[in-house]
């Protein structure tokens, strides 16, 4: 009552909003995706990894027992005609050549990658599963109906999608392994320096553990690039299918394969009868596997060393085959349909 009246036909001042920039709402996406999935993308891998190294260091403490078991018994370390008493450790590492402590970083390299793969099998299967139900699921809730009524195009929301299963998911992957790997070169440092050995040298001077994480961390590109063709193809089944989208991913490849192991068509234009199944099939459904078709000419050859099997320059020279690129393009094609089923098709 106190406050003066304003004059009539004052113009009252109109709030002006800031518009939201599109990257903002980009990032909004991704956080809902990773809010949505949290089980998926951060505890499973962590859980995994703390699985894994709690039977690392299990076998580990079993390896130690038996050995001090085999000490109490009478029997002696031999090294290079030396014989050393107990577990001592230091005696033995300085008896180590240099052809021996080699052999000993490929197999601590070895041995970490080996602790390091319950992440990435767990992420195998939540990044195939996350992207059967990233478009499915929100037609058969009908949620979808709520984010069509923001301000968001179908563009962005599948971008979103991508993003998420091509890069966030195997990095959050990535890093648990990498923590798993120096949690266990911790625990075998405890052990080395329980046992008279010092560590740093023996253990952490290859920089094995740091050489690894490295190189998993730069491999996540090429195998985001690598894991396009699945990643189009399955969330293309989640956009089409009206149900059961995890059978319409499988059955429509395994269908086309079959038909044409059986009849031979491919023959006829000059390819091998089961040509499909290592160049199509497997890259619609496998590639979600972080093993690229180099990597498995390396599996099979059985001479390479793990760490020029994940170099960087070998890695990256999976962008100098044409199967890479023609995946990639396959991918962007079938995310793009992808995109344009979402703009219409609603019912669960």
């Amino acid at each position: 009552m106190n406050a003066a009246a304003e004059p009539v036909g004052t113009p009252v001042p109109s709030r002006t909003f800031a518009a939201t920039h599109p990257t903002s709402r980009f990032r909004l996406l991704l956080r809902r995706e990773y809010w949505e999935h949290r089980g998926g993308i951060f505890w499973a891998p962590m859980i995994a990894g703390g699985v894994s190294l709690l039977l690392s260091i299990g076998l580990l403490i079993a390896g130690i027992a038996f050995a001090h078991k085999a000490v109490a018994e009478g029997n002696l370390v031999q090294h290079n005609g030396v014989t050393i008493n107990g577990l001592d450790l230091g005696t033995l590492a300085q008896q180590l050549s240099s052809d021996d402590l080699q052999q000993l970083s490929e197999g601590l390299t070895f041995t970490l990658m080996m602790s390091a793969t319950w992440p990435f099998l767990v992420m195998i299967f939540v990044a195939f599963f996350y992207c059967l139900g990233a478009l499915y699921d929100d037609r058969r809730d009908r949620s979808v109906l709520f984010w069509k009524s923001l301000p968001i195009s179908d563009m962005s929301t599948v971008l979103s999608k991508v993003v998420t299963v091509t890069l966030v998911i195997p990095l959050f992957a990535t890093l648990f392994a990498i923590l798993i790997m120096f949690a266990f070169l911790i625990a075998l440092s405890i052990a080395a320096a329980a046992h008279g050995a010092n560590p740093l040298p023996l253990l952490w001077g290859n920089g094995a553990v740091f050489l690894l994480s490295g190189q998993f961390l730069a491999s996540i590109p090429v195998y985001a690039a690598w894991m396009l063709p699945t990643a189009g193809w399955l969330l293309l089944c989640s956009a089409w299918a009206k149900s059961k989208p995890f059978l319409w991913a499988l059955l429509i490849p395994l269908a086309l394969g079959v038909a044409t192991s059986m009849t031979g068509l491919l023959q006829v234009i000059g390819l091998e009868r089961h040509w499909l199944w290592g160049n199509v099939i497997s890259r619609m459904l496998l590639g979600t596997v972080p093993v690229t078709h180099r990597d498995l000419a390396y599996l099979q050859s059985g001479s390479v060393q793990a760490s020029e099997m994940y170099s960087v320059p070998g890695m990256y020279s999976n962008f100098l085959e044409p199967s890479m690129w023609i995946g990639i393009i396959a991918g962007v094609v079938m995310i793009a349909i992808a995109i344009r089923l979402r703009r219409w098709r609603e019912e669960g």
